[in-house]
């Protein structure tokens, strides 16, 4: 398939560069995948949606503060933690990179520096860091919030950028069809019979990075780290057994439980790294139902999306959203595919 099979024209002041006052007032355009058709309403209509025994799969990373400024010998360096390697060895972005050779020190304030031990293939580097404290806490003194390219205004409320229920830190990005979940809303799911289950897939900066062949099939797709807990496994494997829906929140709930399934929707246990790459053609074998934010034109996440409800219904339904000027990307409004 070509790329162009999924671009569609978006008016630059629909891009939201402002969460909401309240996470759960976003619109909510429901989309079902077999008949393409649209209905609109608010978020909190999820409510209605939902049966008892239906499974909600959330994805539980934490955003980290993860852009740093720091100095080589007088110069400014700005960097990005992307993949923590172990041993306080994280794989790093760093511009300019004339300032992060091998060898070279980085000083990140007076209780953070790091050692720049090897420079990538692709251009990335290796940093290991030393420092005074805990890694968290001083992370949320220096760092911020790596926000996506296209925000351009700057985030007032760290927290904003996190899910209510993020508790494993990792990401580089928020998995962002989480953001229009507050905890009233997961408790009133709770309480009418809903499952709640949690997969970690720490989001990387490769989820924002474009599909540059034309061809999509010649797309090398980037690796994220995920974690499918046997506790977590058994709900959702008895909710379908029961005859449930599961509902994958986000594209990285989705990448993951794909991953974790085989070809009958039995999900097995595991953790590790995934590439997988799903657009048109794929069959999908773990998911019933999809909440997911509106995504960037041309990018592997709308292929996702095309791949579950159809690039046509996918399609109609965006330009739908656009004549009823819903906002679009990480702080936008909500589509619930099913």
């Amino acid at each position: 398939m070509d790329k162009r099979d999924f671009y569609y024209e978006l008016p630059q002041e629909l891009i939201a560069q402002t969460p909401l006052k309240d996470r759960q007032t976003s619109k909510l355009l429901t989309l079902d995948k077999t008949s393409g058709a649209v209905s609109h309403g608010i978020f909190t209509d999820i409510l209605d949606v939902f049966n008892a025994g239906d499974c909600l799969v959330i994805n539980n990373t934490k955003v980290i503060p993860a852009r740093l400024f720091g100095q080589n010998n007088g110069k400014v360096v700005e960097i990005l933690l992307l993949n923590n390697k172990g041993n306080n060895i994280w794989e790093i972005l760093v511009k300019p990179g004339k300032y992060a050779r091998k060898s070279d020190r980085l000083v990140f304030g007076k209780v953070l520096c790091g050692e720049i031990v090897d420079v990538l293939d692709n251009g990335n580097r290796l940093i290991k860091l030393e420092y005074d404290g805990i890694f968290e806490e001083i992370l949320d003194e220096l760092g911020e919030m790596p926000l996506p390219p296209y925000i351009t205004e700057k985030l007032e409320d760290k927290n904003r950028y996190q899910t209510v229920y993020a508790a494993e830190p990792g990401s580089a990005a928020a998995p962002t069809a989480g953001l229009h979940f507050t905890k009233e809303l997961l408790d009133a799911l709770v309480l009418k019979g809903v499952k709640v289950a949690n997969v970690t897939l720490h989001v990387g900066l490769g989820t924002f990075r474009p599909v540059k062949t034309d061809k999509i099939e010649d797309h090398e797709m980037h690796s994220e780290f995920y974690i499918l807990d046997p506790s977590q496994a058994e709900i959702i494997n008895n909710c379908r057994k029961n005859g449930g829906r599961v509902v994958a929140v986000g594209t990285t709930s989705v990448r993951t439980l794909e991953s974790c399934a085989t070809d009958d929707g039995v999900l097995h246990p595991n953790s590790g790294y995934t590439s997988i790459f799903i657009y048109p053609g794929y069959k999908y074998k773990a998911v019933d139902a999809l909440i997911t934010n509106f995504h960037l034109p041309e990018s592997t996440l709308i292929m996702l999306v095309s791949a579950f409800a159809g690039r046509e219904n996918v399609l109609n339904a965006y330009n739908e959203a656009i004549a009823q000027r819903y906002r679009f990307f990480s702080f936008g409004d909500a589509m619930l595919i099913m």
